[in-house]
């Protein structure tokens, strides 16, 4: 993982992070890996508008991880 520079938090994912999801991950670990922040990556997925295939169960969102790594071009 890469550190932020600015605080020392987290940001983004490393390609070996990214190969290791299982097969779909809670809608903050994807914005994570595409760098969008907490709130526009849930008004994206609320509008229909996430640039990936989000699962909607109940309460909670989960991305497809296999449309999340074709986006990032590290689709095997």
């Amino acid at each position: 993982m890469r550190e932020n520079t600015t605080g020392g938090q987290p940001k983004g994912m490393s390609r070996e992070d990214l190969l290791a999801l299982p097969v779909a991950v809670d809608l903050q670990t994807s914005n994570r890996a595409l760098g969008l922040g907490r709130s526009k990556g849930y008004e994206l997925a609320k509008r229909g508008a996430y640039p990936c295939k989000v699962l909607r169960l109940g309460n909670a969102y989960r991305v497809v991880t296999a449309d999340l790594l074709n986006l990032l071009g590290l689709a095997a």
